[in-house]
């Protein structure tokens, strides 16, 4: 049977840093024989955090969100997944606003509140979760631990990648920002280190399928 994975863009530039690792990692899933369906966040119809309705604790929705806007058809093909790819930049410290409605979302219709099965999901799936940087990938450690934890506990077996450091802009000359990033040692981390990530990205994407 072919395997199905969902991939979630959780940043709005496309083509660049965060949106191509996810790309790279649809080709090593698509090589290994699955059929991927990539969701931009970024560009879906209104959507919000959890609202605090309450509706997944009720036996009937038991692990689905009830609320519907544009998060439902990636809420759902998510629960029907063999695998997820879900990636985000670090924007102030933090991944962005569309990851965390998502992640609200996609983790609390699994929570309990039962400490002996504090969760509901019936189909957990491995998940790769992907985060880009300006910053040294070795900033975020605490942050992607607490992300690991909460998705290996409600969603999978989760799998952290990060991109530290990376290429913002494509001239940063046009910018007063050198003083605060060194913009040729940026170029130089793009042009050869940059294309070894993509290749893990890929080599993570085909593991998840396998």
């Amino acid at each position: 049977m072919v395997k199905k994975i969902i991939a979630v863009n959780a940043g709005p530039r496309k083509g660049w840093n965060t949106d191509t690792l996810i790309d790279e990692a649809i080709r090593g899933a698509e090589s290994a024989g699955a059929e991927v369906q990539k969701f931009n966040l970024f560009r879906l119809e209104k959507y919000t955090g959890c609202v605090s309705c309450f509706g997944c604790k009720k036996e009937k929705y038991k692990g689905k969100c009830i609320r519907k806007d544009g998060l439902t058809e990636v809420l759902d093909a998510i629960r029907e997944a063999d695998g997820l790819i879900i990636g985000s930049p670090n924007y102030l410290s933090e991944m962005t606003a569309s990851f965390r409605a998502l992640y609200e979302r996609l983790v609390f219709q699994n929570l309990t509140y039962n400490a002996e099965t504090p969760c509901c999901n019936e189909n957990p799936i491995p998940t790769l979760l992907i985060m880009t940087s300006n910053a040294p990938d070795t900033m975020y450690v605490e942050l992607l631990e607490k992300y690991q934890n909460i998705f290996n506990g409600f969603v999978g077996p989760t799998e952290v990648f990060v991109s530290g450091e990376t290429l913002q802009l494509k001239d940063y000359s046009k910018t007063d920002w050198p003083w605060f990033f060194n913009a040729e040692e940026r170029y130089e981390r793009h042009e050869k280190i940059f294309p070894k990530e993509r290749e893990a990205a890929f080599e993570k994407g085909k593991e998840l399928v396998l």
